[in-house]
């Protein structure tokens, strides 16, 4: 299994090199300047529409409904688990190149929004959209083979990735870390000791997620709108509460996350590569997080009731906006004021354990209460997103297979199974999958972007002179 995961590592380590980092960020700097860092002078505007539904439009679900979804499939374990994963492996400097990554990336992330609603597809009622759509329709029938590359990474990353076994296998280590902590209660599994705890998860999360997923995309819609804003919220309450408690803490955190992005407390030899080291990190969690560039988000957002593009463009780059600069600061943040960083450098700590350590330390209760909200918030924040990417995974195979009902059945059961085998699956190896099939869909994505740009541009312009026109609707 060592050398499987070793494997894994080499291969993500030339995914997510340099190449790979400047694709992502040039990317956000080449469409920020073309918008006229749009991300900044509209966020006002957006975060409006994100609550104000269109009167009218063809679509599925609200365009709200439509946010809800993608930002299920996007606050996630990224934003507990990834946070603390990309501080450990990339210094506290790894939090400010994530907060970087994604103020650029809401310019990619409305890109995306603006091109789903463009080039969609309005099929038996169905609403259809995404990379797949845009890269066909907009860049030509030539360019159909990138499409397919698109949606076959984006399968494996629903299946085998960011949608399934790292969503799960987080549940799993959060239940473990409350219910059996000391790995007590065990039961043999192929060939190796499991928490009952671990399985018990498993088996519960799986169940839920088929009774969910069987019915499509207004069944997920109905559940996210309920459980994304309540736990959103929930989950910056308890990360304030600690932060207050630890105010005097900040500053210092602040300091320390800013020398370390830039390797300055590094020897000067070594200062290069915590620089890069810090950046991989902090990039590669942050599309994690907030998916912008990933090219997921504009597959929910193509079934939003609404006949304007950059209006849900604006709604889209919200998600960008609350999940990685305001959920995924606090958790950095969080970390480094409580001391759990220190901790988990000093103890090999990883993962979810990092994330534990914090609000055990911050909450003014008991470790173990504190590992009762943790598990709670992951539990809400991975079921969600195991429900957002059944509906990326699955449109990704309706684009393959010309929409065979048969297809996408046999789909629904093979993502349960998976579920279901996630937690037993290495912490390392779950998230280097993850972070591979990652970089492979982004790629596709990227490209559609680039070179659509022209269109993206022009719908930007002819939207606001409407709007300042008052010629909307």
């Amino acid at each position: 299994m060592k050398q499987f995961t070793d494997l894994l590592v080499s291969i993500d380590d030339v995914v997510w090199g340099v190449p790979m980092i400047i694709l992502i960020m040039g990317t956000g700097l080449f469409l920020t300047a073309r918008l006229g860092i749009l991300q900044f002078r509209k966020l006002g505007l957006a975060l409006r529409y994100m609550v104000k539904n269109e009167a009218d439009g063809e679509g599925e679900v609200t365009s709200f409904g439509a946010l809800c979804t993608a930002m299920a499939a996007t606050i996630g374990t990224g934003n507990i688990v990834g946070v603390a994963t990309a501080v450990v492996a990339g210094g506290p400097g790894a939090l400010f190149w994530m907060i970087i990554a994604a103020c650029f990336g809401m310019a990619t992330k409305y890109s995306e929004g603006v091109l789903s609603i463009k080039y969609r597809v309005l099929k038996d009622g169905h609403a259809l959209g995404g990379p797949f759509y845009y890269i066909e329709r907009g860049m030509g029938k030539g360019w159909k083979w990138l499409a397919k590359l698109f949606a076959i990474f984006g399968i494996g990353a629903g299946l085998l990735g960011i949608g399934t076994i790292t969503q799960v296998n987080g549940i799993a280590s959060a239940a473990q870390s409350f219910f059996d902590p000391n790995n007590e209660n065990t039961v043999a599994l192929f060939g190796r000791d499991y928490s009952i705890a671990i399985v018990a998860a498993a088996v519960i999360v799986a169940v839920i997620t088929a009774l969910v997923v069987i019915g499509g995309i207004q069944r997920i819609a109905s559940v996210t709108t309920i459980i994304v804003p309540f736990m959103a919220i929930a989950y910056v309450v308890v990360c304030v509460c600690i932060l207050i408690a630890n105010i005097t803490r900040i500053p210092d955190a602040v300091v320390e996350v800013v020398s370390s992005a830039f390797g300055l407390r590094a020897a000067a030899g070594g200062a290069l590569g915590a620089l890069m080291i810090a950046m991989q990190k902090g990039v590669a969690r942050g599309i994690f997080s907030n998916e912008a560039g990933l090219g997921s988000a504009p597959i929910a957002a193509a079934a939003a009731q609404t006949k304007e593009p950059v209006r849900q463009g604006l709604i889209s780059m919200t998600g960008t906006f609350i999940d990685t600069i305001v959920i995924c600061t606090m958790t950095g943040l969080t970390i480094m004021v409580t001391g759990a960083y220190d901790i988990a450098v000093e103890k090999g700590l990883e993962g979810v354990q990092v994330t534990a350590v914090a609000f055990g330390e911050g909450l003014p209760w008991s470790a173990q209460a504190g590992s009762f909200v943790l598990m709670m918030c992951l539990a809400f924040f991975a079921f969600t997103t195991i429900l957002g990417w059944d509906y990326y995974s699955e449109r990704c195979l309706e684009y393959l297979s010309g929409g065979s009902k048969g297809i996408l059945t046999a789909y629904r059961w093979l993502y349960i199974l998976a579920v279901l085998a996630g937690p037993f699956i290495t912490v390392r190896a779950v998230w280097t999958i993850a972070d591979i099939f990652n970089g492979l869909m982004a790629i596709p994505n990227l490209i559609a972007l680039l070179v659509l740009n022209g269109v993206i541009v022009a719908e930007t312009r002819s939207y606001f002179k409407r709007l300042s026109e008052n010629r909307l609707g």
